[in-house]
């Protein structure tokens, strides 16, 4: 194997790494900061594509007009979704048996297929609520 096809994979898996122990939304930016030394900007950018293109991750434009990122865990079920809070940022996994109906009413009355696998819920955590943020 040659050593720029080896060197790839290992910057990309040290990217992906990076993303998927990030706790809440994050940008270029971050991951760059904590990869510079292991690989270019332009590594971390074509790999984030293809994670966005693959569902792996999110993207979403801040109120500051900044582009963030969350990495989706991976899920076999296909009853899952994400609560995403505007405040903290924080993301979390959920599987409920609820959300079919709720897709199921998208489909029929609205024409309209949901991708389930992507599917994220905005509002306000717990935490955030009882501070009063």
């Amino acid at each position: 194997m040659p050593r720029s096809e080896f060197y790839n994979t290992k910057q990309k898996d040290t990217i992906l790494n990076v993303i998927m122990h990030q706790k809440k939304e994050f940008t270029i930016k971050d991951i760059y900061t904590q990869v510079k030394d292991k690989t270019g900007l332009t590594t971390i950018y074509r790999l984030v594509d293809k994670l966005i293109k693959e569902g792996r991750l999110s993207k979403n434009i801040g109120k500051d007009n900044i582009t963030y990122y969350q990495y989706l865990v991976d899920c076999s079920e296909d009853n899952h979704f994400y609560l995403k809070c505007d405040k903290c940022g924080k993301m979390v996994h959920i599987d409920c048996d609820c959300i079919e109906d709720l897709t199921s009413h998208i489909t029929k009355t609205h024409k309209f297929k949901p991708n389930k696998k992507n599917m994220i819920i905005y509002g306000t955590c717990e935490k955030c609520i009882s501070k009063g943020e």
